[in-house]
């Protein structure tokens, strides 16, 4: 079964992993949550990204307000694609749209809407992924499409 890391910097974005958490049960993916700052805990956060493949995690989703370096930190320690959720902070999310967007060449993080609806579309994105190779989200997302 398809599995996805869904990383948060802070309990306080928990509402936003749930509704990506829930979008990839609708497509049949299983998603696990963890709480890992970049700058409180980087040691931690620097193991799951590095670990997450050998875990059975295919894709990662991080989300992050403020500076937003969560997606980026989890960037340069793993090779799975990772896709990153800007949240409203200091400027309605403008801000972290921005850092996360600009991440430098070589380390590159695939950047959905600000809030809500970038949380939602990053579960879709990460099932476009897997759809490549599993059968099973493939259909889930098309059946997913046809209902939109």
């Amino acid at each position: 079964m398809a599995k996805v890391l869904i990383m948060i910097g802070s309990k306080s974005d928990m509402e936003y992993a749930e509704k990506c958490h829930k979008q990839l049960e609708e497509l049949g993916i299983t998603g696990e949550i963890e709480v890992s700052s970049a700058h409180r805990h980087p040691e931690r956060t620097g193991q799951l990204a590095s670990q997450a493949e050998a875990n059975g995690f295919e894709v990662i989703i991080a989300m992050a307000g403020l500076s937003a370096a969560l997606p980026g930190a989890v960037a340069a320690h793993s090779n799975l694609p990772v896709i990153g959720v800007p949240l409203p902070a200091a400027v309605n999310g403008l801000d972290s749209l921005l850092s996360i967007a600009q991440m430098p060449p070589g380390i590159p993080v695939a950047t959905v809407a600000i809030g809500a609806p970038g949380a939602r579309n990053a579960a879709v994105l990460a099932a476009r992924i897997l759809a490549l190779k599993d059968n099973s989200v493939k259909q889930a997302l098309e059946k997913y499409r046809k209902s939109l």
